[in-house]
């Protein structure tokens, strides 16, 4: 009961902070820039093309695409939560990296779910150069899915070293 205990503090620890940065974060554009409205300091115009803040919303995933699909992405959200809390407690304990990942997912998940849930669209507010507007929870999940890939790899090489090793001892 201990360690399920620590898991999840940790897990929800991490969610957490993503969740309150994200909300936090879209409530200050929600409050202080009118919707489709453009934000960036004076001393920072410079940085107009290819960074800025923006006021925009999104009824479907991450970085514009699926637009109207807010119904299937919530519901496909409160399953990625549930997984998460499933296969958490699995994971060894020593693998920090998918540890890391499922916590960056859910927060991610979470964050923009709490938006889908209160408003029916996600705000987005990060726009740098052509690339489609997104938001705190949207760069959880991609970091989160990058750490997860990078985990695979180095779980793959360590496996492989240790094979190579047993090979060669039993030579």
């Amino acid at each position: 009961m201990n360690r399920y205990f620590r898991d999840y503090t940790v897990l929800l620890g991490l969610g957490g902070a993503i969740v309150a940065l994200d909300q936090w974060t879209k409530w200050l554009v929600r409050t202080n820039i009118p919707f489709m409205g453009t934000w960036l300091p004076d001393w920072l115009s410079w940085l107009s093309p290819y960074a800025r803040i923006v006021h925009w919303s999104n009824s479907g995933a991450a970085f514009g695409s699926f637009q109207n699909g807010n119904t299937v992405f919530t519901i496909l959200a409160i399953l990625v939560i549930i997984a998460i809390f499933y296969y958490y407690p699995r994971v060894e304990s020593n693998d920090w990296t998918l540890r890391l990942a499922m916590g960056l997912q859910l927060g991610g998940a979470a964050g923009n779910l709490v938006d889908r849930l209160m408003m029916g669209k996600v705000t987005d507010f990060i726009s740098i150069g052509t690339f489609a507007v997104f938001n705190i929870a949207d760069s959880s999940i991609s970091v989160g899915v990058v750490v997860l890939l990078l985990g695979v790899w180095l779980k793959e090489r360590a496996d492989q070293k240790a094979a190579a090793q047993t090979t060669s001892t039993e030579l």
